[in-house]
């Protein structure tokens, strides 16, 4: 599907089209959040509201790629019209740091701060002391869900999964081992890039599945972007090792397709009331 930027250019992409934004003014950015990214409760996922605002926070900072990353997730977000605010807080010569607040309806939804910086540029000393995930080829790996689609959680149409084997909470036997490996994609055959990784650590099924839970909701995630990935699959490791009066932590590695770690994030999520 190809959608069109206002006035301009088509895009290719769906992720690019559902996060486009318009400068209506200095800092001031108007989007439209739509329903193609729902995830569990019906709602647009909080990894997609973060991309929308980076896009936003990448045109008011003078560089490329998102580094350091924090957002807080305050109300539910519907699909439909939303403004972005930003705020340039330093710019220096490697990195540069802003605040963007998404509206809804003139109350705020989304809060993220964010430090920029160009990839491209990195350069020292390099010390990787764990591997990726050890999973087959993508190809020799099963397709979580068998291709099908879950009412109101479209985001499970723009992402292709693949795991060695299907999950316990897929076959109703959760397996009490919050922890899975697994490959992502985008299923219309984009590209990964820096912007799209924040996006990517928030749309996986959370790993709580697998002690019995029916999902959680996000309440901040903080990602860091390591490096730009290179084309092709992405290989996610994923992990929850505390549970405690109602909340989880996730951890999530996202490696690319030369072996190399282009992403780390860790959110605090509330699990479903009882």
């Amino acid at each position: 599907m190809r959608q069109r930027r206002p006035g301009g250019d088509a895009l290719s992409h769906l992720f690019d089209a559902d996060t486009q934004v318009e400068a209506l003014a200095d800092h001031v950015f108007g989007a439209t959040i739509t329903d193609r990214w729902n995830a569990i409760g019906d709602r647009p996922n909080g990894g997609y509201l973060l991309a929308v605002c980076l896009q936003a926070l990448r045109r008011a900072l003078p560089m490329p790629d998102p580094f350091a990353v924090s957002a807080f997730f305050l109300r539910p977000t519907l699909p439909g019209p939303a403004e972005v605010r930003t705020e340039s807080a330093r710019v220096g010569r490697r990195v540069a740091t802003g605040e963007a607040r998404m509206l809804q309806a003139g109350q705020e939804t989304v809060r993220v701060v964010a430090t920029f910086t160009d990839l491209s540029t990195a350069s020292g000393r390099t010390l990787v002391l764990a591997d990726r995930p050890d999973l087959p080829p993508a190809d020799e790996c099963v397709e979580l869900l068998g291709g099908r689609s879950l009412p109101g959680i479209s985001i499970v149409d723009r992402f292709d999964y693949r795991m060695a084997g299907m999950p316990g909470w897929v076959q109703g036997r959760p397996t009490g081992d919050p922890r899975m490996q697994l490959w992502i994609r985008f299923k219309d055959g984009r590209e990964p890039d820096s912007l799209s990784l924040p996006a990517i650590v928030d749309a996986v099924f959370p790993a709580v599945m697998e002690i019995g839970e029916r999902g959680s909701s996000t309440l901040e995630l903080t990602v860091h972007v390591r490096a730009r990935p290179a084309p092709g699959w992405l290989s996610g490791r994923v992990t929850t090792r505390y549970v405690i009066g109602g909340y989880h932590e996730e951890d999530f590695e996202v490696w690319d397709s030369r072996g190399a770690l282009v992403a780390q994030s860790r959110q605090l999520a509330l699990l479903p009331a009882e």
